[in-house]
């Protein structure tokens, strides 16, 4: 039976005659009418039984019914666009749906309903795209948080949550925002950039690729830091490619973002709490049990808290070649808050032992930047070379060298080696790895 035949025939209201054409109060509000009908007509839990596409396809013949019924003098610009703005709200997010379905965007946010900004290359762009009401924002944020079985309300005002595409969601709601519900979404491409595509468009070059391919492909241990939004998940996922595909990889995140392409990969996930405050399972809970599961490599797709001790002890003893990333400005900020979160441990050590852990643990920063001009880069690759007293000491293998801004804004330099000869090309050398042509299977067609 179709869906079509499934509708309770409901009588449709004639409008009013001799109607203007419609503006754009009057388009929403007959949207939100033919909206509340088409729901109140439909049999949901036929619509959970069918196939999205075929859902799709007789919805879309349903509402265009609908909307000639109505009699409204549309053109058939306005007729496409009221039917499908009629089966995102149906279907998907609602006014979200187009933003979703743009590759170019990489993050969405929502200062209440009347404004949406996208993030484009670096750069945040007001749009078009308003919600018809505070009620209506609020709608979609429960229908985003309900699919992953949580709940936002006056009791539980912030929530963290997950599209079906793996991207990233967070929504706070009045009484903490205080001008209405805030929502912000940070997309993730279907296919994450590659080291090829790094290379394109600029954000890398191929001498400081190469070392890093060899720096993992000989079990360094690699730290990859920099500011929010500067590529640092990217950075991974392409460094991940010259893991060799023999061995085991365990991955922990908070949000499964990570997209490896070995035959082996073990991924988890950690959870939040549920409505009663319980079930919760940390990163350092995982961290914990991977080492039970006999990985050859360990990779955290971010350390923020108490987690970095247990990292650090698996890198030191056998797990090497193990990566992570940590927000952080410098390589230098990054040893700090790497002390930072082993005092969040709970376990009380000399600085002098958490520095000696680190060093030792530790190989290779990876410093990542995004600049003014929103393009991000990497900006320097960094040795750790022991402790020389109290301090961590290092010495910086490439480096970006900025020359100035251009008329368009676009910041003009380059990284460059600086001549320094890492200390770690005695193990990549043992190892037996060819730095000048580690890169060519993964270059070729």
């Amino acid at each position: 039976m179709r869906l079509s035949d499934r509708l309770r025939q409901g009588p449709v209201a004639d409008p009013p005659q001799n109607e203007p054409a419609v503006a754009s109060e009057a388009f929403r509000d007959m949207k939100g009418d033919l909206h509340r009908r088409l729901v109140d007509r439909l049999d949901l839990k036929a619509l959970e039984r069918l196939p999205a596409e075929r859902l799709q396809d007789e919805l879309r013949g349903i509402v265009a019914g609908m909307v000639s019924g109505a009699g409204v003098p549309l053109n058939q610009a306005e007729r496409d666009r009221l039917v499908q703005e009629i089966l995102d709200e149906v279907t998907g997010l609602g006014p979200l749906e187009p933003l979703l379905a743009d590759g170019s965007i990489s993050d969405i946010l929502v200062n209440t309903a009347e404004t949406v900004y996208v993030e484009r290359n670096g750069k945040l762009e007001l749009t078009r795209v308003r919600f018809d009401s505070n009620d209506h924002l609020m709608q979609v944020i429960n229908r985003i948080v309900s699919r992953v079985g949580r709940r936002v309300d006056e009791t539980s005002p912030m929530v963290d949550a997950r599209l079906p595409d793996g991207s990233r969601v967070n929504a706070i709601i009045p009484p903490l925002a205080i001008d209405g519900a805030i929502l912000s979404i940070r997309r993730f491409g279907r296919s994450p950039l590659r080291v090829r595509d790094l290379l394109t468009i600029g954000s890398v070059t191929r001498e400081a690729v190469s070392f890093l391919a060899a720096c993992v492909t000989a079990r360094l241990n690699v730290l990859v830091s920099g500011g929010t939004g500067s590529g640092k998940t990217t950075m991974l996922n392409a460094l991940s490619a010259f893991i060799p595909p023999s061995e085991r990889i365990v991955t922990i995140e908070d949000s499964a973002e990570l997209q490896l392409q070995q035959p082996h990969v073990v991924r988890l996930e950690t959870r939040p709490p549920n409505i009663e405050g319980k079930g919760e399972i940390i990163a350092r809970d995982l961290v914990r049990n991977s080492l039970r599961m006999r990985p050859d490599r360990i990779i955290v797709g971010e350390v923020r808290s108490s987690e970095v001790l247990d990292m650090l002890q698996a890198m030191n003893t056998g797990h090497d070649g193990s990566m992570t990333t940590i927000h952080a400005n410098s390589p230098r900020d990054a040893l700090t808050r790497l002390e930072a979160m082993i005092a969040m441990g709970g376990i009380q050590l000399p600085e002098a032992a958490s520095r000696q852990m680190i060093s030792r643990a530790i190989n290779i920063i990876v410093q990542l930047n995004r600049g003014a001009d929103g393009h991000r880069r990497l900006v320097s690759v960094g040795e750790i070379t022991g402790t020389e007293g109290p301090t961590i000491t290092m010495q910086e293998i490439f480096r970006f060298d900025q020359k100035g801004v251009d008329e368009r804004g676009k910041i003009v330099g380059q990284l460059v080696a600086t001549g320094i000869r890492p200390k770690v090309m005695n193990r990549i050398q043992v190892s037996g790895i060819d730095v000048a042509h580690i890169l060519d299977p993964f270059l070729q067609d």
